[in-house]
């Protein structure tokens, strides 16, 4: 999918030398407010970025984002890792 934005080409200069390639930066700045919102997994985020999971997980890290990871999840990981390891008790 292509979006295009139109801003004053003054505006345009400042934001290059801050940013470098707007598109690029365009697509991060999304993909980061979209993940921290809860809109779309690390899975899909990676997927956009073309990296794998580890590699987006590290992204995100890199850029001070926390992983989207709720005390539910952490108890859906302890159920799950304790029907593969019964011998282990809560």
């Amino acid at each position: 999918m292509r979006i295009d934005i139109q801003i004053p080409k003054e505006v345009e200069n400042a934001l290059r030398q801050e940013w470098g390639e707007l598109s690029a930066a365009a697509k991060e700045a999304l993909a980061i407010e979209s993940y921290r919102r809860g809109k779309i997994s690390v899975g899909v985020l990676a997927e956009m970025l073309g990296v794998g999971v580890i590699e987006a997980r590290e992204w995100l890290a890199a850029r001070g984002i926390r992983a989207n990871y709720t005390p539910e999840d952490l108890d859906a990981d302890v159920s799950d890792l304790a029907g593969l390891f019964p011998e282990i008790r809560r």
